[in-house]
């Protein structure tokens, strides 16, 4: 019930759930893939209530909530019956060939991260314990907290075979047989290295002398199977799956249809298994072989120049949706390689997101900056940056850019020291256990500590530097005075009569937080919104209870009458304007009646917002106590 009406509203404004194609969700963001985006008021979406801002990349119409976009996801599963698992017909949306990569990798690849990260550091904090000698390998404790943290990624290929065959519509059980089939112990054992070992002797050999060189250990039909190892293995099943969304539908369309429960998976599983031991697997394999022979090649010419260049764009690439492109590669040389080189230089990009927060932080006298900035700092810890990106650095820019350039060096510092990860594992600090080297604590692994720590440290210094001149909403008038290119832009007059309170102290954390920018509250003693200023109407929320409007100067101007009154359903609200429509200081814009909103258990404090904050220097309340409609509230530098 909590997030009801919030799901209510995103349905509606991305154009229903017949505008949807299918929706996932990561640690903080809605990723939707939309027939069509032209249909979804992003504009409306971004100063809405709950939600922190909107992105158009990849493919994907993503809607970025917060750290409880887990909760809001449930929620849309519930009222829609969208989620991961159904799409919406198979429209193509367009896009380029960029956007639907992307589309499909994290389509595959984000329902598993969060399992493949905690059964990863459960590795990655035995790997600690073994280190320092608290845990022994041989004890029953190991053996069982070692399986539990091997098990998805060994069994990999079964878990993308499920979320591969959501993505290409296929029976996603017919998927995880094909995939259980390619880790089945039998057939695990026949990999070349296990049958080396066990001194078996080959049949005959397939391209002898080149790199391609093959025993053959069994045929089928007598055709020579090539045999691979498919445990922990990305390429195969995604490429069998898609081959199983080919030959699944035409089966269907053969089989009679009181027969095709069982006689369409029996047709596809015969045609598609076989292929995939005798073509698919050894192809794939060798050419996810070759991506990260390629990948290392890369890394192998200059690890530092590597370290810079990823280290310096992840936060960029995150902020567009597009960092999923590095996952695979990452997932391929952890199992061809033994180790990933690569994604691995991404990894103190996060601690300098947090040292660029905590500079802002530590400067700030704006207590709603510094409750947002430290609620940042913590969850940044942790490896969750959007609210940090979105809600502290981004707005501001220099910040930004000064996280940006320390994640750069510390890049280079990883490569420089040739830090590697040996294991899927967290993020954040959760991250540290994987870089343990399997031959225990080496080089590699203190970069890495060094290399987070000046991420945070650089972070931290350049914020201060670089956004030295940039006036933050906490500057004193004394400070300003000094600074020859402070312009007054306007002042904002109150909209209500009412008493002023101070916006971080009302209920609602995400006006309270600044997330949705800067201002005030007021609680009204009665029961008519006026507009504050000169200017055209970009919004009237269709319940009533919320209005916005762009200023003549050109401020973003929110105001939202009570706390979650949107499920008054319009109840007690009267509206007196339309969107577009053009307004001087004092027109009528609302009217609401207080007695009946109180009566219905609502809070009437009514937050008035500058949504474009980080567009100016300052946006500072001028009044307290009680206020007049017309009054100065607000100051725009």
């Amino acid at each position: 019930m909590k997030y009801e009406q919030l799901v209510k509203l995103i349905i509606e404004k991305i154009g229903g759930k017949e505008n949807v194609n299918s929706v996932v969700h990561c640690t903080t963001r809605l990723r939707f893939k939309l027939k069509d985006e032209q249909k979804a008021d992003t504009d409306f979406l971004k100063n809405a209530d709950g939600i922190v801002t909107v992105v158009q990349s990849g493919g994907q119409y993503q809607v970025v909530i917060g750290n409880h976009v887990s909760d809001v996801y449930a929620e849309i599963v519930k009222q829609t019956g969208l989620s991961e698992q159904t799409e919406a017909g198979n429209v193509d949306n367009g896009g380029s060939v960029l956007d639907k990569a992307i589309d499909l990798i994290s389509g595959i690849f984000a329902p598993t991260l969060g399992l493949l990260a905690s059964t990863g550091m459960i590795k990655g904090f035995l790997a600690i314990f073994t280190t320092f000698g608290w845990l022994a390998t041989d004890s029953g404790t190991y053996i069982i907290l070692n399986a539990l943290g091997d098990s998805f990624f060994y069994f990999l290929p079964i878990m993308l075979a499920y979320t591969a065959s959501k993505k290409f519509k296929v029976n996603p059980f017919l998927g995880m047989v094909i995939g259980a089939t390619l880790v089945y112990p039998t057939i695990s054992a026949m990999a070349p290295l296990t049958m080396m070992a066990s001194d078996a002797t080959p049949l005959y050999t397939l391209f002898s002398g080149t790199i391609f060189e093959s025993p053959i250990y069994i045929t089928f039909l007598g055709i020579p199977v090539i045999m691979m190892n498919y445990t922990s293995s990305v390429i195969p099943i995604i490429l069998a799956i898609w081959l199983t969304s080919k030959v699944e539908p035409f089966f269907k369309k053969l089989i009679p249809d009181v027969v095709k429960t069982f006689l369409v998976p029996f047709c596809a599983a015969l045609v598609v298994v076989p292929l995939t031991f005798l073509v698919i697997g050894p192809l794939s394999t060798w050419l996810g072989t070759a991506i990260g022979a390629g990948s290392l090649a890369v890394y192998h010419f200059s690890p530092i120049l590597a370290g810079v260049i990823l280290g310096g764009l992840w936060q960029v690439l995150v902020v567009f949706g597009l960092h999923w492109g590095l996952v695979p590669v990452a997932l391929l040389n952890l199992t061809t390689l033994g180790f990933d080189p690569i994604l691995v230089l991404t990894g103190a990009a996060s601690f300098a997101q947090i040292g660029a927060v905590l500079g802002v932080t530590l400067r700030t006298k704006n207590k709603k900056t510094k409750g947002l900035g430290i609620s940042a700092f913590i969850s940044g810890i942790f490896g969750v940056t959007e609210p940090a990106i979105y809600g502290i650095t981004l707005p501001r820019k220099k910040p930004f850019i000064a996280s940006c350039i320390a994640s750069a060096i510390a890049g280079g510092i990883m490569g420089f020291a040739g830090t590697k990860t040996y294991m899927v594992g967290g993020i954040g600090i959760f991250s540290i256990p994987s870089k343990i080297s399997p031959a225990g604590i080496d080089g590699g692994f203190y970069g890495c500590l060094i290399a987070m720590a000046v991420a945070i440290v650089l972070g931290l210094v350049l914020t201060l530097i670089m956004d030295k001149s940039h006036l933050d909403e906490d500057v004193t008038p004394a400070t300003q005075t000094h600074v020859s290119d402070v312009v007054k832009a306007e002042t904002i007059g109150s909209p209500l009569v009412g008493t002023v309170k101070e916006l971080s102290g009302i209920s609602d954390e995400v006006f309270a937080s600044g997330a949705m920018g800067n201002g005030v509250a007021i609680l009204p003693t009665d029961g008519k919104l006026y507009a504050p200023t000169d200017g055209e109407i970009s919004l009237v929320f269709p319940t009533g209870h919320a209005v916005g409007m762009k200023t003549t100067a050109g401020a973003e101007i929110l105001m939202h009458i009570g706390m979650d009154t949107v499920q008054l359903d319009g109840q007690f609200f009267e509206t007196h304007i339309e969107k577009g429509a053009r307004v001087t200081k004092g027109t009528l814009l609302v009217t609401f009646d207080i007695e009946q909103i109180k009566a219905a258990g609502y809070e009437l404090v009514t937050p008035i917002i500058v949504t474009n904050t980080s567009e100016y220097a300052t946006v500072k309340a001028m009044a307290d106590g009680d206020v007049k409609v017309g009054e100065a509230i607000i100051d725009v530098v």
